[in-house]
């Protein structure tokens, strides 16, 4: 689910991560910009001014990175790293995410709910299934994602969900095709980095109760 365009080369040039050395595009990297104080300041939307500074949205090369003190490196200058980056930077990415899924909601775009799940995958409709990573198991093997890469985002809470589409809990969660839909793929994939953990488990979420 690329955006795609012959202007995307001109336009978004590859980023180098300040740790791995690895180039790409915009997704699966973090922007950080160095504030007026000296401050890293994450910029998730790649909108603030100044010079870029990159960082794999993953939070092993995160915590690589501070503790290397590979910001400062970067910056060439002494910088002040907030000691709960890593936190702020998922907190945020956990926002975007939420807020793209509500605009896919009121866009007609995003369905929620077991039985509206499972209809629009039979039909097709459904590129992208979404389930609770703290919603029952079982339940959660009746529904199948489709095929391809990108179909299935189970890292969000039940209550996360639910703040996106305006309910107190959502398990089952499914997008239709649109470019919203690609939006929220692409961030979801770097928050998904941002909560996986040695041996490849993802903590639940702040505030999360296991069902």
């Amino acid at each position: 689910m690329s955006r795609g365009g012959r202007g995307k080369d001109r336009d978004e040039p590859e980023r180098r991560c300040i740790v791995t050395g690895d180039r790409g595009g915009k997704p699966g990297l973090i922007r950080f910009v160095l504030g007026p104080d000296g401050q890293i300041v994450p910029d998730l939307a790649g909108k603030l001014p100044g010079r870029g500074i990159w960082c794999t949205a993953d939070r092993a090369i995160l915590d690589t990175a501070l503790r290397k003190k590979a910001f400062a490196r970067a910056a060439r200058q002494q910088v002040t790293v907030p000691p709960d980056l890593v936190d702020l930077v998922e907190e945020l990415l956990v926002q975007r995410v939420l807020g793209l899924l509500s605009l896919a909601r009121k866009a007609g775009l995003a369905l929620a709910g077991y039985e509206k799940v499972k209809a629009g995958l039979q039909s097709g409709t459904a590129q992208v299934l979404i389930q609770a990573s703290d919603g029952s198991a079982r339940g959660k093997t009746k529904l199948r994602p489709p095929d391809g890469p990108g179909t299935l985002i189970d890292w969000l809470t039940a209550s996360e969900l639910g703040l996106a589409f305006g309910r107190e809990n959502v398990i089952h969660g499914a997008l239709v095709a649109g470019g919203l839909t690609t939006r929220v793929v692409e961030e979801a994939a770097r928050l998904q980095g941002m909560r996986t953990i040695d041996g490849g488990d993802r903590p639940a979420g702040k505030g999360t109760t296991t069902t």
